[in-house]
């Protein structure tokens, strides 16, 4: 493979890395802000009950703006934040385990939580394959 050939195909996964992590920031605070605004809205698509109070998905909607957040740093400026890259993929791969384990505890949740452990593990699995042939 030349010279060119090779870097050509490090910026091709470099921009699949970045695109993929912009995503996940998409999806993180697309339902921090429907947590706030219409709790009620992600409840009714996945079939999944609201706590009883309000402060608890206050709390989650905090935690994953700041996650949406670090996430965009991290698409930036892949070099520097580079120790960021495994936790977020651990995090997002641990999600969808959590998930996983929620709907065989509770199969009535089964088809809400199938969809969040999915986008989960594709978000954490996504970047991974993506930084590997760049991570050098």
């Amino acid at each position: 493979m030349s010279v060119t050939a090779r870097f050509a195909r490090r910026f091709r996964f470099l921009a699949l890395f970045q695109a993929s992590l912009f995503v996940g920031a998409l999806y993180d605070l697309g339902f921090a802000v429907l947590m706030v605004v219409a709790p009620g809205v992600p409840a009714r698509v996945l079939k999944l009950p609201l706590p009883g109070e309000p402060f608890y998905l206050w709390v989650l909607a905090t935690l994953l703006a700041m996650l949406a957040a670090l996430y965009v740093l991290v698409a930036r400026e892949p070099r520097r934040y580079s120790g960021m890259i495994p936790i977020a993929v651990a995090g997002r791969l641990l999600g969808a385990l959590a998930f996983t384990v929620a709907a065989l505890r509770d199969p009535r949740l089964l088809p809400g939580i199938a969809v969040l452990a999915v986008c989960d593990f594709a978000l954490g699995a996504a970047p991974a394959l993506f930084w590997y042939p760049v991570r050098k």
